[in-house]
């Protein structure tokens, strides 16, 4: 049964990812971040200012998820909220110098866990294994298929 489950595409992705998740989550905790957190910091850090829907939208995420991950990141001191000068009713969300320090720390750690988790690669089939992700995310994206995890 073991290997008929270990051949299946969606177990092995699945599984992939998990283990992803976990090193990544264990390389962020001194930073008291977590990876979708990560993520919203990366979204922000745009050019333009965003309001919280517009960075929700980027991140795949409903509003009350974006609400409550602006939330957490606000009582860490890595964002702040501003109204928007044209436009009352939205809320501009903008890293803090010590949101820009903790992704720029982040986005290192991030990094290296990526280097990690793909080390079993040679560095051409590293790179294509993130093109084919690109791709088959690309592809279910034009799908109309939910982004779930907003990372």
């Amino acid at each position: 049964m073991a290997d008929q489950l270990s051949s299946r595409l969606g177990y092995l992705l699945k599984h992939a990812q998990l283990n992803f998740a976990e090193s990544g989550a264990r390389a962020l905790e001194p930073l008291g971040i977590t990876g979708r957190q990560l993520a919203v910091l990366v979204v922000l850090d745009a050019a333009e200012p965003l309001s919280q829907l517009e960075a929700a939208r980027e991140l795949g995420v409903d509003r009350t998820t974006m609400v409550a991950l602006v939330d957490e990141l606000e009582a860490k001191g890595l964002v702040e909220r501003r109204r928007s000068t044209e436009d009352r009713r939205k809320n501009i969300v903008g890293l803090t110098p010590h949101g820009k320090k903790t992704l720029a720390k982040g986005e290192r750690l991030h990094q290296e866990t990526e280097k990690t988790f793909l080390a079993e690669l040679t560095p051409l089939e590293a790179e294509l294994f993130v093109r084919i992700l690109k791709k088959l995310a690309a592809e279910a994206e034009a799908g109309g298929l939910p982004d779930r995890e907003g990372e």
